[in-house]
């Protein structure tokens, strides 16, 4: 032992104490790395949901990476004190240069800390809307919803975000706090149908596919008033009646989950169209032109 550390000294000039250093570094990464693998092991053997696995990759990822560093660094604390003077004109220049790296580290300590969105979250920050499927030391990630696709439908992209960005843009979170969301569908119909008719059947349609959300949404609610201030007089489904240019507009308001507007569309238009096409006094409007001509005028002039 004693000879390969003089052989280290001499060809490589680490001095002995540093060896010793260097020594306890690697069998501190071996020893952390091998408790990481093997905490990782025992939980991919003892649950099967995506969820708990990421959740615990990530948990362990961060202590492991926490350990690292202050353990490592209490063996060459001696050696750092040894060079305070260059380090403070060291960090202060790498602070300036580093800028938006360091920015995206403060935003990812404030995600953790403040939970404006957690893993599994819909969300829309800035001109993005997705589901946060991962979020790292320096940026956050999301599987991409609406775009080109219609009704917050999943794009399949996934988009990296800066952590940086959390400081300067409005988040909009579907899942925190409160998981339901106001969806309006509008049923425009011509001034000559029956329209207090068509009223009533859509407000049917509405009790039908959402008044038992209503008692659900409602509970959330209660739970969501102790951290936001989240205050609704009425959650039941509602009809509202307005004119427009081209006939009465009849629009369906109701809560749904924030996942399931696209579908909750899909099955009250296909309760309306089957309705609507038993009821004759009733007709979808659409934009129309109307031309009125006059009688030709009778000539009475004598020939």
């Amino acid at each position: 032992m004693n000879r390969i550390t003089e052989i280290l000294e001499q060809s490589l000039g680490i001095s002995p104490e540093n060896q010793t250093k260097i020594l306890y570094s690697v069998i501190i990464l071996v020893v952390l790395g091998a408790i990481r693998f093997a905490v990782l092991k025992i939980v991919w053997r003892y649950t099967e949901d995506p969820k708990s696995r990421y959740t615990w990759k990530r948990s362990v990822s961060f202590t492991i990476g926490f350990l690292t560093i202050i353990l490592i660094g209490s063996v060459w604390i001696r050696a750092i004190g040894q060079f305070g003077a260059f380090l403070g004109i060291f960090t202060a220049g790498l602070a300036i240069a580093l800028k938006d790296p360091l920015t995206n580290i403060a935003g990812w300590m404030f995600i953790l800390a403040r939970k404006p969105f957690v893993v599994g979250d819909r969300i829309q920050i800035g001109e993005h809307a997705g589901d946060v499927i991962d979020l790292r030391l320096f940026q956050f990630t999301l599987l991409e919803i609406g775009n080109w696709v219609q009704a917050d439908q999943s794009t399949g992209r996934i988009i990296h975000i800066p952590n940086a960005v959390i400081f300067t843009q409005a988040q909009s979170n579907y899942s925190a706090g409160f998981q339901f969301i106001w969806n309006e569908i509008p049923v425009l119909v011509t001034f000559e149908s029956n329209w207090k008719s068509a009223k009533e059947i859509l407000q049917q349609i509405a009790n039908d596919h959402a008044e038992s959300l209503s008692a659900d949404a409602e509970r959330k609610i209660i739970e969501a008033s102790k951290k936001y201030m989240i205050f609704y007089q009425y959650l039941t489904p509602i009809v509202y009646t307005s004119v427009l240019d081209s006939g009465i507009l009849l629009t369906m308001r109701y809560i749904c989950d924030a996942r399931k507007r696209r579908s909750t569309e899909h099955e009250i238009w296909e309760d309306v169209l089957e309705v609507f096409a038993r009821h004759k006094d009733i007709e979808f409007a659409y934009p129309t032109q109307r031309f009125y001509t006059r009688p030709a005028e009778k000539d009475d002039s004598p020939l």
